[in-house]
């Protein structure tokens, strides 16, 4: 026969206070988080992931690879008023695809995905996501192109540099054609940010590069609409190369046609911090 036991007391729990004066420290160091970190991790995002691979390789294969062949089909009296880098503009007319499909991924994949709430979580501050990924891809799609471009140049140079062709300083065309089609990336990249869907803002990109390249064959058969056709074939996405490239004399090197992209440019990254911190992930 078991003995009875006696009835269990809970104590009450001692008021324990932490001894005056002293704190506790955390074992894993505390860092303020800014725009440098988010830049490095976009930087280890674009340089993981396979679209900018294939999308990068063809640029480059594109502008490259055409415009060494159109410059082996060269003669030394083509380059007398234009740059050498001219056989690039063949290339680049078709490149500039690339670099709009690849601005568009780089931040519609990850609301594809869902990782975008990933990012967000880690990074709560959406701008510095949005910034740190603008000038990510800017750098690195002026770097490409800019590469591109120049090995070009050079490749053309050294086949007719031995003649009395000297052709025209080109330096600048590597310069403003990189930036151009930069900046159509970007403008790709803050469309894809507001529409948060690759093949809308894909589709999205290719109209207002396409259209305006279309579009005035139909307008200028109208005396009425002929302005509006004239300008738009002015300044599309073709003959603002074309300008740059100096293929036109009278095109004022693509000046004005740089000036509008980076207008437009500015306007749509305005579009795209506004939209991003107003509506839900």
């Amino acid at each position: 026969m078991s003995t009875p036991q006696p009835p269990v007391t809970q104590q009450p729990a001692p008021n324990w206070q932490a001894p005056s004066g002293s704190s506790y420290t955390s074992p894993i160091p505390v860092v303020r988080t800014h725009l440098g970190h988010a830049i490095a991790s976009e930087w280890t995002k674009i340089k993981s992931v396979r679209s900018t691979m294939w999308t990068l390789g063809i640029f480059l294969l594109l502008v490259i690879g055409i415009g060494f062949l159109v410059a082996l089909q060269t003669t030394d009296e083509d380059f007398g008023n234009v740059p050498y880098t001219v056989p690039a503009f063949f290339g680049l007319v078709l490149g500039q695809i690339c670099l709009i499909t690849l601005g568009v991924l780089v931040i519609s994949s990850e609301y594809g995905t869902g990782m975008i709430r990933t990012t967000f979580t880690a990074s709560p501050q959406r701008w510095r996501v949005l910034a740190a990924k603008l000038l990510i891809f800017f750098v690195v799609a002026f770097a490409v192109s800019a590469s591109a471009i120049a090995l070009v140049g050079l490749f053309t140079e050294s086949l007719h540099s031995d003649t009395s062709a000297s052709g025209t300083e080109w330096a600048h065309t590597v310069l403003k054609g990189a930036l151009y089609v930069s900046l159509l990336g970007v403008l790709a990249l803050a469309v894809g940010s507001m529409l948060r869907h690759s093949a809308g803002a894909i589709t999205a990109m290719l109209g207002i590069v396409l259209v305006p390249a279309i579009l005035p064959a139909f307008l200028m058969l109208s005396e009425s609409m002929r302005e509006i056709g004239e300008k738009m074939m002015e300044y599309n996405a073709p003959n603002s190369l074309a300008y740059i490239f100096e293929l036109d004399n009278d095109g004022g090197g693509g000046n004005a046609q740089l000036g509008l992209l980076a207008g437009l440019t500015a306007a749509a990254i305005v579009g795209a911090f506004v939209l991003l911190e107003r509506r839900d992930v």
